[in-house]
């Protein structure tokens, strides 16, 4: 199959095609990302967020992540993280988890990713956290008790699953009672309605949504060029890699900035009673 083809199929996927195989594909792509793109200086697979004048700080170590970091920072600003219990679903390398571990003083850090392989490229990557650890796990039946979480982070993870409203439920279940679930991630503008039903199966409040669309396409418009730089060092699958990443003159890039996808944020809690 050729590049073109498999970046149609990808997009295909990602406005709600293919349900069934969806999170099958999902998996085996991660899995062959993680063993052939083993950069130790990539803890991150999200598009970024870099909003207008919004400052925060970090070390001179974790500086080239800010566009990264972004959307992590967003989701958690506000939150009562100091001596909670965090859940990432879909953790892919780990650094947004190891970002909440190192600077927001959790009581621990767990990220579950399904992609086998891709979990083991985050322990490698981020052993220098001890208030963090990554297990292998499906986000549509968590293995984790329940009221495990104070707070469950969901960043540009949800479009892979096969069945977001099982998901949903599994985030409430293992929610404790006063806790939050922030997410995000990007549909289809015709998409939304649905996004409503499916998140709306957990029975959870919802808070707030905001669309970080504007905020994302300057994230990768800043990552750019060092992105293409290290796709141009592949030797196949150039033109997947570009559209996959999101860089500039993709498919994807194009329709975040005409508004036809939007990548929303959102928050829930959970009832005391």
């Amino acid at each position: 199959m050729t590049s073109r083809a498999f970046v149609y199929i990808l997009r295909a996927v990602e406005r709600g095609a293919f349900p069934k195989s969806r999170k099958w594909a999902w998996k085996r792509l991660y899995n062959l990302l993680s063993r052939t793109w083993r950069d130790s200086d990539w803890r991150f697979m999200n598009y970024g967020y870099m909003p207008a004048g919004d400052a925060f700080a970090l070390t001179a170590e974790d500086e080239p992540e800010r566009a990264f970091i972004g959307l992590y920072h967003q989701a958690m600003a506000g939150l009562p993280v100091e001596g909670a219990r965090v859940l990432e679903v879909g953790s892919g390398r780990g650094g947004g988890a190891r970002y909440i571990a190192r600077y927001m003083a959790p009581a621990a850090v767990t990220g579950l990713d399904y992609s086998p392989e891709t979990v083991r490229r985050a322990r490698q990557l981020n052993a220098d956290t001890p208030n963090l650890t990554f297990e292998v796990g499906d986000a549509e039946a968590l293995p984790f008790a329940d009221a495990s979480f104070d707070i469950v982070v969901n960043i540009e993870s949800s479009h892979c699953y096969a069945n977001v409203p099982a998901f949903a439920r599994e985030v409430a279940r293992v929610l404790a009672p006063g806790g939050c679930f922030t997410w995000a991630d990007m549909r289809a503008a015709t998409m939304v309605e649905g996004l409503d039903r499916d998140l709306g199966a957990s029975g959870l409040v919802l808070e707030s949504e905001t669309n970080l669309s504007p905020g994302v396409v300057s994230a990768l418009d800043a990552v750019d060029e060092r992105k293409m730089s290290r796709i141009q060092k592949t030797a196949m699958m150039r033109r997947f890699l570009k559209e996959f990443s999101g860089a500039k003159g993709s498919i994807l890039y194009g329709t975040l900035k005409s508004g036809a996808v939007v990548y929303l944020a959102r928050r829930y809690h959970k009832p005391l009673a």
